[in-house]
C-alpha cells in the first residue's frame, strides 16, 4: 500500500467525485480509477459505492479513511522532523491541549522562544485529556496538556502554575445566577452540559453519591460550543472558569461550585521520547519557566 495511493484515496473520499479529485491531484481520471481498483484488489474489499456522478465510501472505505488519515499525518510529521534536524533556527512542534486558561503559560514561553528561533512553527490541537493523550501515544504530537494527574509509568511532566476553578455557566437572567455559589442540590433536575470526562472523573470527586441525581443532557469537548447551547436555553454548563465569555457585557455568567472544585493542568511527554532539536529546545524553555 503506497503513501501516494493513500493520498489519492483520501482526496476522492473528500471530494466524493473522481473527476474533481483527479483535477485537484493533477492526474488523469483513468489513472486515478485504476489506482483505486488496484487498491481494492490489494485489500480484497470494495471501498466505494460508485454512482453516476458520485463516489461514497463503504463501511470498509470509512475504516480505511480513518487509518489513512492517521498514517499520512504520521508520515508528514516524520518528514517535518527530518527536515528540521539540521535547521536549528526553526522547525515544527505539535501540541495537544485540553482547554484551560493555563495555556497562557505555554503561549508566553512560545512568544519568547519565537524571538530566538524565528522560523519555529507550532501546531495546537484541541481535545479532552483522553483525546490528546491518545495522539501523544501514537506519536502524532510532541507534547500534550492534560487535566488530570499523569501516568508516571508512561510520561514525564511539568505542572502548570495555578488551577482551574469549576463552576456553572448559565444565562445571566437565570434564577440561579442570584446565588454566589452553586451546590449539587441546586442542580438536581436541571439539564446539564458537561464533558464526558468531567462527569466520570471530576464531578463525582465534587459531589460523590449525588452524581447519580444529576441529569446530563449533553456532552461537549469544547466549552465555547457548550456556551452557545447555554445561550440557546438548552441547559447549564459545568466547566472551568475563564473559558466561556461571561464578562459584564455577556448574557452568560459563571458561578463557582460549593464546595470548591479545582483541577490542575500538566504538560506531558512520553518517557524516553526522542525529540527533534527544536522540540528539545522548547522543552528546555518550558522547564526553565515552570520548574
Amino acid at each position: 500500500m503506497e503513501i501516494r495511493v493513500l493520498r489519492y484515496f483520501l482526496e476522492i473520499a473528500r471530494q466524493g467525485n473522481m473527476s474533481r479529485a483527479a483535477e485537484t491531484l493533477h492526474v488523469t481520471q483513468p489513472t486515478l480509477s485504476k489506482q483505486m481498483k488496484d487498491l481494492e484488489r490489494e485489500l480484497g474489499k470494495k471501498l466505494f459505492r460508485r454512482g453516476s456522478s458520485s463516489m461514497n465510501l463503504t463501511d470498509e472505505g470509512m475504516l480505511l479513511r480513518k487509518r489513512a488519515e492517521d498514517i499520512l499525518e504520521m508520515v508528514d510529521k516524520t518528514a517535518d522532523e527530518f527536515h528540521s534536524l539540521d535547521n536549528i533556527t526553526g522547525g515544527e512542534v505539535h501540541i495537544g491541549c485540553a482547554e484551560s486558561y493555563q495555556i497562557k503559560y505555554i503561549a508566553q514561553a512560545i512568544k519568547v522562544f519565537k524571538k530566538r528561533y524565528p522560523l519555529f512553527r507550532y501546531h495546537l490541537i484541541s481535545g479532552n485529556t483522553k483525546q490528546v493523550a491518545e495522539r501523544l501515544d501514537r506519536g502524532l504530537i510532541d507534547f500534550a496538556v492534560i487535566a488530570e494527574p499523569p501516568n508516571l509509568s508512561k510520561y514525564n511532566y511539568l505542572e502548570l502554575p495555578g488551577a482551574n476553578t469549576w463552576g456553572v455557566v448559565m444565562k445571566r437572567d437565570d434564577v440561579l445566577s442570584k446565588k454566589e455559589k452553586i451546590c449539587a442540590d441546586d442542580l438536581t433536575g436541571l439539564e446539564l452540559i458537561c464533558s464526558a470526562q468531567a462527569m466520570q472523573v471530576d464531578i463525582p470527586r465534587w459531589c460523590g453519591e449525588k452524581t447519580d441525581m444529576l441529569n446530563l443532557s449533553g456532552t461537549i469537548n469544547l466549552a465555547y460550543n457548550g456556551s452557545v447551547f447555554v445561550k440557546e436555553g438548552l441547559g447549564y454548563m459545568l466547566s472551568f472558569d475563564r473559558l466561556a465569555d461571561t464578562g459584564a457585557d455577556s448574557e452568560l455568567c459563571f458561578r463557582p461550585l460549593d464546595p470548591p472544585l479545582e483541577t490542575k493542568m500538566y504538560i506531558i511527554w512520553k518517557k524516553y521520547q526522542v525529540f527533534t532539536p527544536i522540540a528539545e529546545l522548547l522543552l528546555d524553555e518550558l522547564k526553565k519557566r515552570l520548574n
